[in-house]
């Protein structure tokens, strides 16, 4: 087992003291560091696991989306509808791979501490990511967080065959409608705690009793800062308000 510091240790007592019953975590840049779905996207296209035309395509989109002209959620959605025509067992062995390689390394301890401890007090804990699922389900491993809470941006699946019909993509407010839909709850229910680094986790935050913003981008730590929101940097210290 890890060791954790004094700092760390209290961060997680802090969240263990709500008694939170049901939590939501962002996945890139809040259980670990760096966007293992932007990661994969670079990586598979050195690989070469998908069609020569559809790189080309799927680069130009993505040099039109790094220009603004293309929404987050239409990105996160085509980079896996892309996969087109593939079988799934091929993709999840390849992101199983490059996590394995790429990511894993850069997992949070704290954060890892944190996900088992909640599960062992019995709190219903979600992953939710703009991430592929296939991606997602790789890092989940490292969690022991099941398939069945897994949100995270997927199409459906044909015999073993990825097709482009997506069915979700949890970014911005796709997070706290993924998250309802999933609890089968009103619209008055919510998590305890939700946990999230970027802009794109501000509704999902806003939605919960109790939101921290973990390894903050600029953005978001204006954001938390102005709503009072529990601020926390892996490895260093808890600016809690």
């Amino acid at each position: 087992m890890t060791s954790l510091t004094q700092p760390q240790n209290e961060f997680i007592a802090s969240v263990l003291s709500l008694k939170p019953l049901v939590a939501a975590f962002d996945c890139d840049g809040t259980l670990w560091s760096g966007d293992a779905g932007e990661g994969f996207y670079s990586w598979e296209m050195q690989q070469g696991l998908v069609s020569e035309p559809v790189k080309q395509w799927v680069r130009s989109r993505h040099a039109a989306y790094e220009a603004g002209q293309i929404a987050e959620e239409v990105m996160c959605g085509e980079v896996v509808a892309m996969h087109c025509g593939l079988r799934e067992e091929v993709v999840q062995q390849a992101t199983d791979t490059y996590f394995s390689e790429a990511i894993a390394k850069n997992i949070f301890p704290e954060m890892h501490a944190l996900v088992e401890r909640l599960q062992a007090s019995g709190c219903d804990v979600w992953a939710v990511s703009s991430s592929s699922k296939w991606v997602i389900r790789s890092g989940m491993r490292y969690f022991g967080i099941p398939q069945n809470r897994i949100l995270a941006t997927e199409v459906a699946i044909e015999n073993g065959i990825i097709t482009d019909h997506l069915i979700q993509v949890p970014s911005g407010p796709g997070k706290p409608e993924a998250i309802q839909s999933a609890l089968k709850s009103s619209p008055d229910d919510r998590p305890d705690c939700a946990f999230g680094n970027a802009i794109w986790d501000r509704e999902m935050l806003a939605m919960s009793k109790h939101a921290f913003a973990i390894n903050p981008n600029p953005d978001l730590k204006q954001i938390a800062l102005a709503s009072g929101w529990t601020i926390y940097q892996p490895g260093t210290n808890h600016e809690g308000r």
